[in-house]
């Protein structure tokens, strides 16, 4: 039981907290009045100081900024950088990457990049090592021995051998292949001497005999099973090559309702155990298009990132896009070819006249472009090159008089006729606008003498076509030379037979003084007396006109952008351009300066 005493207690403690909070609420009003409603008007001013203190802030964040891209080009650089899908459109249709018989631009390019040689030229036209380390020969010229480099593997995985270096040389020379390049190989002795050597052995002397080693090499251990008749034709060719190139095989995908809407578009991937180095590209894409202006489409769409097969700079590029035009020479030729088993142009007579009527000059200067003139068969870089022999300069009157004293009289036409028969033909060329302009000039040219001359304009699929089967009375094209006087192959009698595999004597030439110093040329290694041979050769093609020299041809490469690493000055052939691929690259950093 609780006693008074103790309740009286409880109540005065209870009275003492009472008034305790009674105080504190006063105290907490009073607080209230004092430091909030006693000076709420001077919240304006604090107001005005803070935001002056925020915008003085936010201005120096702004100036800092403007300060920092100002001053960054001295303490920053932009440099390329590795990664990226790279597009290259080409005018064309792929068929085939089998080296073996990749020869139009869009399957040599393919293949080039999925398949190494053992040699390859750079960008300033020289012949270095690929897959060989060295190619070494006698002193005759007769026996090349050519060693491999260490650590090169097929995109499977597995070593690259010697005995996939004999097979592709033995395959080539197989006729049941019918590859392109096997006139080239015929009687050549190819056998292993380790995993890591090969050796040619040739019937007789052959000075350009490196020149022949940059085709791609194909591996045994897919194709040794493959009869040589079916290589063709083998599925390996068009969805799934493998190589030993920068780049490996990922896929095609084909689009386009029409022949003329046909696309293909090739997906490569870096190959990250190429022996040249990994490519800095992530991905390297060719798409094949039908012509020029579907071409020129897709980059204005910026479904490509460069064109290969434009003559020109067009005229509808975006003009928005930073577009790099790359000119490149080429050691190449463009020429007229006069088939010589054609009733008309099989007249020596007819040919010299041609030539004589040819003005070069007004040809090149209507190109837009500077090309360098050709005035033979040989390039003026070339050993043997003589500048006293050259083909028949321009000269209207003297044409006019080679015709008329062998019987070529114009009738009331102003055509020329020679018992009954009238000098006609036809002139075969592609259908772009360089070779158009070309034939068109030439057409009125031949003119003036009393030459008809129709102009036939193919695609390139079907000029292909026509040149094989050598369905033409003249032909108006390019062709690739080299860097080495040999052109046995273009101007050899051997060559103009149906039964050679290539058939690359686009004249049908056939001359026992050509063919014997065109021998003798390329089977001697003393320079100068190569050189003595060869005179011998530009004098029978200069008196036999069998073709019309007209220039020497550029590469015409179009870019969006700089492509880093693209280092060209003269190329061998278009596809060397791929010399150092693994080295190119489209996208852009910028780095801080050390």
């Amino acid at each position: 039981m609780v006693d008074r005493y103790t309740k009286l207690r409880w109540r005065r403690r209870f009275k003492r907290s009472q008034r305790q909070v009674e105080n504190f609420s006063i105290q907490a009003e009073q607080g209230v009045d004092k430091y909030f409603f006693g000076r709420l008007p001077r919240l304006s001013n604090v107001r005005r100081f803070v935001t002056g203190w925020v915008l003085l802030i936010f201005l120096l964040g702004v100036g800092l900024v403007f300060q920092v891209r100002a001053l960054s080009p001295y303490y920053q650089t932009v440099q390329s950088a590795e990664g990226g899908i790279f597009t290259e459109g080409i005018v064309g249709h792929f068929t085939t990457a089998n080296p073996l018989y990749a020869t139009s631009s869009v399957d040599s390019s393919v293949s080039r990049l999925i398949f190494s040689g053992l040699m390859q030229y750079n960008g300033h036209d020289q012949l270095i090592g690929d897959l060989a380390s060295e190619v070494t020969s006698d002193e005759r010229a007769t026996v090349f021995t050519a060693k491999l480099k260490d650590n090169i593997y097929w995109h499977d995985g597995k070593p690259v051998t010697a005995d996939d270096v004999v097979f592709t040389y033995q395959l080539i020379q197989n006729p049941d292949a019918k590859s392109p390049l096997q006139s080239n190989w015929k009687s050549v002795k190819i056998e292993k001497v380790d995993d890591r050597t090969v050796r040619f052995t040739l019937p007789h002397a052959l000075a350009s005999f490196k020149n022949l080693l940059t085709n791609g090499i194909i591996p045994k251990h897919k194709l040794e099973k493959v009869h040589p008749s079916q290589l063709r034709t083998d599925a390996f060719n068009v969805t799934s090559p493998i190589g030993s190139g920068p780049f490996k095989w990922d896929s095609i995908q084909i689009s386009g309702q029409t022949p003329e809407e046909r696309e293909e578009q090739i997906g490569l991937s870096a190959n990250l155990e190429y022996y040249g180095g990994e490519p800095d590209l992530d991905k390297f894409i060719v798409k094949a298009v039908n012509n020029k202006d579907l071409l020129v489409k897709r980059f204005n769409d910026q479904q490509v990132d460069a064109m290969v097969g434009i003559d020109k700079m067009p005229d509808n590029i975006d003009k928005d896009a930073v577009v790099k035009e790359n000119s490149i020479p080429l050691d190449a030729q463009v020429m007229v070819f006069f088939k010589s088993s054609n009733d008309v142009l099989g007249d020596k007579a007819v040919r010299q006249a041609l030539t004589k009527a040819t003005n070069r000059a007004e040809i090149l200067n209507g190109l837009g472009y500077p090309v360098k003139p050709s005035e033979g068969p040989l390039l003026h870089s070339h050993l043997g090159f003589a500048k006293d022999v050259t083909q028949f300069g321009y000269n209207l009157e003297e044409a006019n008089a080679i015709l008329d004293q062998n019987g070529w009289v114009k009738n009331q036409e102003g055509v020329r006729e020679k018992s009954g028969k009238k000098l006609s033909f036809s002139l075969s060329s592609q259908n772009n606008s360089e070779y158009a302009y070309t034939s068109q000039i030439l057409q009125r040219q031949w003119r003036e003498v009393g030459a008809d001359v129709k102009v036939d304009l193919e695609s390139d699929t079907d000029l292909q076509s026509t040149i094989a089967s050598h369905n033409y009375d003249s032909l108006l094209y390019g062709i690739s030379v080299g860097n080495d006087p040999d052109v046995y192959a273009y101007w050899h009698s051997s060559q103009a037979d149906v039964r050679s595999s290539s058939r690359l004597n686009f004249s049908e030439f056939k001359s026992a003084l050509a063919d014997s110093a065109l021998d003798a040329g390329r089977t001697r290694t003393d320079p100068n007396l190569r050189a003595v041979k060869y005179r011998s050769f530009l004098t029978a093609w200069r008196d036999e006109a069998p073709a019309i020299a007209l220039y020497q041809p550029r590469f015409l490469y179009i870019s969006r952008g700089v492509v880093y690493g693209f280092d060209n000055r003269v190329l061998n052939t278009a596809v060397d351009r791929f010399w150092n691929v693994q080295n190119w690259r489209v996208r852009t950093e910028k780095v801080t300066i050390q």
